[in-house]
């Protein structure tokens, strides 16, 4: 069942070590039929390297296993609480790379310092509240996601496809397996660049709102015109 889209999340997990990403096995990325209310997502503590499609897990909106001899990665009931808030999104990458993840231990949002950041997210990039002794105690992964959702009540999660979840680290999303892996590149990208520059000055402060714009809507806005015209 959904051969095309385990196939894709078992290509899209792969490439998380390829895109140095991930260490050991810190990372997972699925993807969502909304058809068939169905995810994909991978294995729990599988190598990327071994990763095959008849590896990759079914797991319905209720978190139910309905295909596949693994069990599914630990982090799914994270994936299902933004797939079942965020309307659109199919699929969803969670890591720990590095510079992203110290802005998340630091419980500090991304701000957004540049155009190389402008370019890919709508502003600087929130982190959740921490969670609670008992909401970690309790349904810790589901109350993940339900952080999540929460920091974004006010936030078009179409314009900003990342989070950082505070004390552990990023989550991004998009239309599909491979999208969301794209934007955690592109966040660790600004994770990077936001490090350097403030460590290189400290008092630098936000873009200009009308830059951000700018850089923003030209690729992703209703008359974009960066990159081909189909």
């Amino acid at each position: 069942m959904l051969e095309d889209l385990k196939a894709q999340v078992c290509r899209a997990n792969r490439d998380l070590e390829r895109c140095r990403l991930v260490t050991l096995t810190f990372g997972n990325v699925s993807g969502f039929d909304r058809a068939k209310g169905m995810m994909a997502i991978k294995p729990s503590g599988v190598g990327y390297a071994a990763l095959k499609r008849h590896d990759i897990v079914l797991v319905d909106l209720d978190g139910e296993r309905a295909e596949g001899r693994l069990e599914p990665s630990t982090d799914a009931p994270t994936h299902l609480a933004l797939y079942r808030a965020f309307a659109g999104i199919g699929g969803v990458t969670h890591t720990h790379s590095p510079y992203a993840t110290m802005f998340a231990q630091a419980g500090r949002g991304i701000p957004c310092l540049g155009t190389t950041h402008a370019d890919h997210f709508n502003g600087g990039v929130p982190v959740t509240r921490a969670l609670t002794r008992k909401e970690v105690a309790g349904k810790y992964e589901e109350n993940t996601g339900r952080a999540i959702v929460e920091r974004f009540e006010k936030i078009n999660p179409n314009e900003m496809p990342a989070v950082l979840v505070a004390h552990h680290g990023p989550f991004t999303w998009g239309r599909s397996a491979a999208e969301s892996l794209t934007n955690s590149v592109a966040l660790e990208l600004v994770a990077q660049t936001a490090l350097g520059t403030l460590q290189l000055n400290g008092a630098a402060g936000p873009i200009p709102d009308f830059l951000l714009a700018k850089h923003f809507l030209r690729k992703h806005g209703p008359d974009a015109y960066y990159g081909q015209k189909s």
